[in-house]
């Protein structure tokens, strides 16, 4: 269904992908700035951007402190919600900000027909561990420990820079990148 999007990098390649959604916010997004910074690990921001235009001054700081944006929609809509036009427009919306070509739909689902209008432009990039950090049925270190159990060479890891995914972020995130340094 998503022929062509980018799930897993190299698999004999020790390296992991640390990717955040959703942000930037003031609430959490210069904590886990301050954290990457703290273990010199890079990561690739999708961004809201309505949270870009919010928060501006935070998202220079994702870029300046070197680390990749992309594309998360302008409001992060749910695709299979809403018509085809208004799901691109609003993506070319976030892109005037981003200047990104990498782009991530919210909650990972889209139609068929967005998908296809989109990879002709975008690097669609998916992952292949999601932490559930933002779901509050699951505790910390059930975050931490799936998303150690399911890494492997490759991965790309999906973090979340909201709100829900606030108590389980700050636990897991600091110990995740421990284990493996």
């Amino acid at each position: 269904f998503y022929k062509g999007s980018l799930w897993r990098m190299n698999k004999t390649e020790p390296c992991i992908y640390l990717t955040f959604d959703d942000g930037p916010i003031p609430e959490l997004t210069p904590w886990v700035l301050d954290t990457l910074k703290h273990y010199n690990v890079k990561a690739t921001f999708f961004c809201v951007g309505d949270n870009i235009t919010k928060n501006p001054e935070i998202f220079e700081r994702i870029k300046s402190d070197g680390h990749q944006v992309g594309n998360h929609t302008f409001n992060h809509l749910k695709g299979w919600k809403v018509k085809h036009s208004e799901y691109i427009e609003n993506v070319e919306k976030c892109e005037e900000l981003t200047k990104s070509n990498l782009f991530r739909p919210p909650y990972g689902r889209i139609k068929k027909n967005q998908f296809n209008t989109l990879v002709k432009n975008y690097r669609m990039v998916f992952w292949d561990v999601l932490s559930y950090d933002y779901d509050a049925l699951v505790s910390s270190k059930k975050c931490l420990d799936n998303s150690i159990k399911y890494t492997r060479n490759g991965s790309i890891i999906v973090f979340h820079d909201n709100i829900k995914a606030q108590k389980n972020l700050k636990f897991a995130l600091p110990h995740y990148i421990e284990h493996f340094l």
